[in-house]
């Protein structure tokens, strides 16, 4: 797949981060001590940024499948500014293009360019102007449109206040640099890309056969639930992936505890009430 109109900024941090971490990473294991805190502080920062991805990015600026109040808000753009994934305005923008337009030439990351370009290869040609009509909503979100301005700045402060937060308490700088800021990114990165490549590729269409979305328990679990993609190509406002009980998904039992608490409301179900 040929890449047009190469988006040389992002393209270049993308590769350089790969090859500098990729290449670092065996000379720290095998020089460095490494820590425990650090290692746990690290997962702790992981699952957070995680699940602002995937609670935040996706559920709530993307979809709208609950509602909450501005606090919950400023910590899902917090903690998504600190994965590296652009403002929650270009994500939900690219992603409700990818669901108006799915497996066509319209599609940001369509699976039928390839399963290297909807994983990664997308990302490296130039971005398409946002649309304001198709993100009014989110425009009219004050600290949404902040984010969305100062996005750089957000990015920049969110990662630096996170590593300095870990080397501190954890009095592991290295460690901090390494597991919790670039490993984190690299991972977060691409257990996202899956969605967009591995969950339109391997697993069952359940509820849908007329799109390449596929339900994939086992995608689940590195992508904090969001591994049954065939549910929510068929039913994109439901704040669950999963709908059974025992289907493994984070982001469903945290958005539901903020329900329990009073921090969430409106979730939105499209197939009954099934058990969380």
């Amino acid at each position: 797949m040929r890449v047009k109109n190469f988006n040389w900024p992002t393209g270049i941090f993308i590769i350089s981060y790969h090859v500098l971490l990729l290449s670092a990473l065996p000379f720290y294991f095998y020089y460095a001590t490494v820590h425990l805190s650090t290692v746990i502080a690290s997962l702790i920062l992981f699952f957070l940024t995680g699940l602002s991805i995937t609670a935040g990015y996706h559920r709530y600026f993307a979809h709208s499948t609950y509602k909450t109040n501005k606090w919950v808000e400023a910590v899902l753009l917090f903690f998504g500014s600190a994965t590296i994934q652009a403002s929650a305005i270009r994500w939900a923008f690219e992603h409700r293009l990818h669901h108006a337009h799915v497996d066509t030439e319209e599609d940001p990351y369509s699976i039928k360019k390839g399963f290297w370009y909807a994983h990664i290869l997308w990302l490296f040609e130039s971005p398409r102007p946002i649309e304001n009509k198709l993100v009014a909503d989110l425009l009219r979100k004050p600290l949404v449109a902040f984010q969305h301005k100062y996005y750089e700045v957000c990015m920049i402060g969110s990662n630096l206040i996170l590593f300095l937060l870990v080397g501190w308490l954890c009095s592991d700088y290295l460690g901090a640099f390494v597991l919790s800021l670039w490993l984190r990114i690299f991972c977060l990165h691409h257990f996202t890309w899956f969605i967009n490549s591995l969950a339109h590729t391997w697993g069952a269409r359940t509820f849908s056969t007329e799109q390449t979305a596929v339900d994939n328990y086992f995608i689940s679990f590195v992508t904090f639930g969001e591994g049954y993609h065939n549910y929510h190509h068929t039913f994109a406002n439901d704040y669950r992936n999963g709908i059974r009980w025992y289907h493994f998904d984070p982001t469903k039992w945290l958005i539901w505890t903020l329900e329990k608490f009073g921090l969430a409301y409106n979730l939105r179900r499209e197939i009954g009430r099934a058990h969380v």
